[in-house]
C-alpha cells in the first residue's frame, strides 16, 4: 500500500449500491474521499433480474463518488451479499518433502482443502485458514519457517454460482472499470466492526442486510465459522406491509421512521397511533406504535433465534465473551441491543466503522457501511494495488487466494 493512492470499493446489496473512494494516510487510517448511494433496483437477493438497470445503478453510484472527489474511478474492490454466497468449512493434509515449511506448501495444502468439495457451477471466491496442524502439534496459526512432516489445515470456503459472478462482473465491465479484487460481505463486514481484542476473545458479528444476515465468528484471533442466513430486512419491511395493509414503500418508511423492536413493551404508548396519511397520500388510516413494533420486533426475534442455532452447531450459544456486534442496515432499528442480548444470551452493540478519518459531512460511520469499509480495508491489507502487485500478504489472520499472491487476485 503506497500511503496517498486512492482505492475505491463498491458494495452490491440488494437495496442499495455504494460506493465509497478512498486513500490511506501515513498512519494507515482510511479517510474517505467520496461516497455514492444508488438504489438497487436491477438486482434481487443478490441475483441480476435486469442487466441494464443494474449497470444504470453501478453508473449512478459510482457517478456520485466521482463527482464528489473529482477522480475518475478505473479500477475497483467488489463486496459481495446474498444468498448465493456459500461457505464450506473443510480439511486439507500433505506431506511436506522438505521437512520446513514453505509458501509453497501451504498453498498446496489450501488448494487440498477444497478437494472433495461440491464446486459443480461455483467458484471459489475466498479460502480462508482457521489454523494449522504440523504432526502433531495443533492450533498454528503461521506455520512457514516451522520443521514438520505434515502439514494439515481446516478452512473455510466462501463460494459463489459462477454464472451469477459472470453476470455481475459483465456488468461492472461494461460500466468501464476492472475488478481488482472481490471479497464476501460476511468476511468484510466484521473487518470494520470487530476489533483485535474482540476477535480473540470470541464474538459474533451479525451484518443484518436487506435480504440476508451475515454471520461470522471468531476466536483467538481466527475466523471459526461462518454461515449466510436467508432472511433480512426487506422481510420486516413486507411483514409490515401485510400487517398494516400498505405499500412496500410506505411500510419502509415505517419501519425507518417509527420502527422500534422494543417499543410495544412501553405501557405509556399503547394507545399512541401513527397517521399513515402523513406518510403517504394515498392512506387514510392509523395504525398503533405498539402494533407496528411488535410486528418489527417478530421479525427480528426470528432472525437472531436463526443466528442462536448457528452458534449451537459450534457450541458458542451464550459462550462468547464479547458476544455479539450488530452491523448493516437493520442494525439501526431502535433497541436492537436489548433484543439481541434477550435472545442470544450474550452481550450485544452495535458496530460502526469508526476507526477512520472521515471528511466531513459524510455519514460513513453509519452500521450499513461496514461491509464496503471492511473491504477496503481488507484491500489496504491483502489486496492489489493499481499497479497490479500484491500488498503486504501476511500469516495470521487473513488469507486471500495465496497462490495468486503474485498476481491480480482474481476468482
Amino acid at each position: 500500500m503506497v500511503s496517498g493512492e486512492v482505492f475505491t470499493a463498491i458494495d452490491i446489496g440488494t437495496a442499495k449500491i455504494k460506493t465509497v473512494i478512498a486513500t490511506f494516510t501515513e498512519e494507515k487510517k482510511l479517510r474517505v474521499l467520496g461516497v455514492g448511494i444508488a438504489k438497487s433496483n436491477g438486482i434481487r437477493k443478490g441475483n441480476i433480474i435486469d442487466m441494464d438497470e443494474f449497470k444504470k445503478n453501478i453508473d449512478d453510484s459510482l457517478s456520485e463518488a466521482e463527482r464528489m472527489t473529482g477522480e475518475q474511478v478505473s479500477a475497483i474492490y467488489l463486496s459481495l451479499s446474498g444468498t448465493n454466497i456459500e461457505v464450506v468449512t473443510n480439511n486439507g493434509i500433505i506431506s511436506v518433502p522438505h521437512g520446513e515449511v514453505s509458501n509453497d506448501d501451504v498453498n498446496r495444502v489450501l488448494d487440498m482443502s477444497q478437494n472433495g468439495v461440491d464446486l459443480m457451477n461455483k467458484v471459489v471466491l475466498k479460502v480462508i485458514p482457521e489454523s494449522f496442524t504440523l504432526d502433531m502439534e495443533s492450533g498454528v496459526k503461521n506455520p512457514v519457517g516451522m520443521s514438520a512432516k505434515k502439514l494439515e489445515v481446516r478452512s473455510h470456503i466462501f463460494c459463489i454460482s459462477s454464472n451469477i459472478l459472470s453476470n455481475i462482473k459483465k456488468g461492472i465491465y461494461d460500466v468501464g472499470v476492472d475488478i481488482l479484487d472481490i471479497y464476501p460481505n460476511v468476511l468484510a463486514a466484521p473487518e470494520a466492526v470487530l476489533s483485535k481484542r474482540q476477535k480473540e476473545l470470541g464474538v459474533v458479528c451479525i451484518d443484518i442486510g436487506a435480504s440476508t444476515t451475515d454471520v461470522a465468528v471468531y476466536e483467538e484471533g481466527s475466523l471459526i465459522f461462518a454461515s449466510v442466513i436467508p432472511i433480512g430486512g426487506e422481510h420486516v419491511t413486507s411483514d409490515i406491509a401485510l400487517g398494516a395493509r400498505v405499500s412496500i414503500d410506505t411500510a419502509e418508511k415505517l419501519k425507518i421512521e417509527y420502527g422500534s423492536v422494543g417499543f410495544c413493551k412501553d405501557e405509556k404508548a399503547k394507545d399512541d397511533e401513527i397517521d399513515l396519511a402523513k406518510i403517504s397520500k394515498n392512506e387514510t388510516t392509523t395504525i398503533s406504535r405498539k402494533y407496528l413494533s411488535e410486528i418489527i420486533r417478530a421479525r427480528y426475534s426470528e432472525i437472531f433465534y436463526y443466528v442462536n442455532n448457528e452458534l449451537k452447531k459450534i457450541g458458542k450459544d451464550g459462550m462468547l465473551p464479547e458476544g455479539a456486534v450488530i452491523s448493516g442496515g437493520g442494525a439501526k432499528a431502535r433497541d436492537m441491543n436489548d433484543l439481541a442480548k434477550e435472545v442470544l444470551r450474550l452481550p450485544s452493540m452495535i458496530g460502526t466503522p469508526e476507526d477512520s478519518d472521515f471528511i466531513s459531512g459524510t455519514s460513513i460511520g453509519d452500521p450499513m457501511f461496514a461491509g464496503i469499509i471492511g473491504t477496503l480495508l481488507l484491500s489496504q491489507k491483502y489486496g492489489v494495488s493499481r499497479s497490479g502487485f500484491k500488498m503486504n500478504l501476511s500469516f495470521g489472520g487473513f488469507f486471500g487466494s495465496i497462490k495468486n499472491a503474485l498476481k491480480k487476485i482474481m476468482p
